[in-house]
C-alpha cells in the first residue's frame, strides 16, 4: 500500500513541476520582471548559486576554475543578476572586476540594476552606475527608477536622481515614477521625486498623480502634492477631479473640498500650519496630536 502511495506521488510530481514552469512566464510578465525565482533551478550553475548566497571565496574559487562570468540559465539570468537581487555587493563587484555585463537583460527584460532597485540595494545601484549600467532605456523594459519609486527604496531613488535619470519618463503601461508612488502611497519617494523637479501634474495618460494620491488615506501626501502646485480641477478621461474619486466623507475628500472653497493664499497658510502641527508633534511637544485629529478639528469648520 506505501509503495503505491509513493509511485503516485512520483507520477503526480512531474505534472505539477510542468505547470509550475508553465504559469512563470505569464506571472512574471504580470508582474513587469520581478523574479521571484531566478531562473530555473536545474541550470543554475555553482556560480549563480556562490553569488545569490553571497559566498565571496566560493565565487572568486569557481572564477579562478574557469567558469564563464556571465553564464545563463534558461531565463538567460546572470551571477550579477543573482548577487543584486540578493544585496551581495561584495560578490557583485568580484564579477563586475571579472568582465561581467553589466546590462545583461534576462528573457523579461531584467537587468541587475532592476534587482538591485527591486532589492532595495543602494550600494549595488551605485556599483552597477559605476560601471556603466544603463538607468533607463528606450524601449519598454522594466524601469530601475519605477521599481525603486513603487517599492518604496528611497536610497535608490536617490542614487538614480544623482545619476541624472529623468525623473517625469512616462511608460505607457505605468506612468511615471511620481504616479507610480503616489499609486503605492510611498511618502518618502514621492518627495524626492518632487524635490528633484519631477513635474506634479504628470501621471498615466490623464491620470494625475492627485487623482492616484486621492483614492487612498494619505492626507499627508495630497497635502504635499497641493504643495507643489497639483492642479485641485484636472479631470481624467473619465472627466473625473480628484475630489471625485476619494472616499465619501473621508478627511481626503474633506481636504480637497476645503482646498476648492478657500482662497490659494489662505490653503497655503493652512497647509503650513499643519505641516507645523506635524513638526511639533515628531519633536513630541504635542504627542497627542495626531494628522487625522487635527484635519477632523481643522476641517469640520470649514
Amino acid at each position: 500500500m506505501a509503495t503505491n502511495t509513493a509511485v503516485q506521488r512520483s507520477q503526480n510530481l512531474p505534472k505539477r513541476r510542468l505547470e509550475s514552469v508553465g504559469e512563470c512566464p505569464a506571472k512574471r510578465k504580470a508582474s513587469w520582471g520581478i523574479l521571484t525565482s531566478q531562473g530555473s533551478w536545474a541550470d543554475r550553475s555553482p556560480l549563480h548559486e556562490a553569488a545569490s548566497q553571497g559566498r565571496l571565496l566560493s565565487l572568486k574559487t569557481l572564477l579562478s576554475q574557469g567558469y564563464n562570468v556571465d553564464t545563463l540559465t534558461i531565463d538567460q539570468v546572470t551571477p550579477l543578476h543573482e548577487a543584486c537581487l540578493g544585496d551581495h555587493v561584495g560578490c557583485a563587484r568580484i564579477l563586475l572586476e571579472a568582465g561581467a555585463n553589466v546590462n545583461a537583460t534576462t528573457i523579461d527584460g531584467v537587468t541587475p540594476l532592476f534587482n538591485a532597485c527591486s532589492r532595495g540595494s543602494a550600494a549595488c545601484a551605485e556599483l552597477l552606475l559605476q560601471y556603466g549600467a544603463k538607468a533607463q532605456w528606450e524601449s519598454c523594459l522594466p524601469s530601475p527608477t519605477h521599481e525603486a519609486a513603487s517599492r518604496g527604496h528611497s536610497e535608490c531613488l536617490e542614487v538614480l536622481i544623482s545619476w541624472g535619470i529623468d525623473v517625469d519618463q512616462d511608460l505607457p503601461h505605468l506612468g511615471t515614477p511620481l504616479y507610480v508612488a503616489c499609486v503605492s502611497q510611498q511618502i518618502h519617494c514621492i518627495r524626492k521625486l518632487l524635490y528633484a523637479g519631477a513635474n506634479v501634474q504628470k501621471g498615466k495618460h490623464l491620470q494625475t498623480p492627485l487623482h492616484a494620491a486621492a483614492q487612498h488615506s494619505s492626507t499627508e501626501i495630497v497635502n504635499l502634492l497641493l504643495e507643489f502646485g497639483a492642479d485641485i480641477n484636472a479631470k481624467n478621461s473619465d472627466f473625473e477631479r480628484p475630489v471625485d474619486l476619494a472616499a465619501p466623507s473621508s478627511l481626503v475628500e474633506r481636504l480637497l473640498l476645503f482646498h476648492e472653497a478657500t482662497p490659494s493664499s489662505l490653503c497655503q497658510l493652512c497647509r503650513l500650519c499643519i505641516r507645523n502641527y506635524i513638526g511639533r508633534a515628531r519633536l513630541h511637544l504635542v504627542p497627542q496630536l495626531q494628522l487625522p485629529t487635527i484635519l477632523k478639528n481643522f476641517l469640520q469648520y470649514r
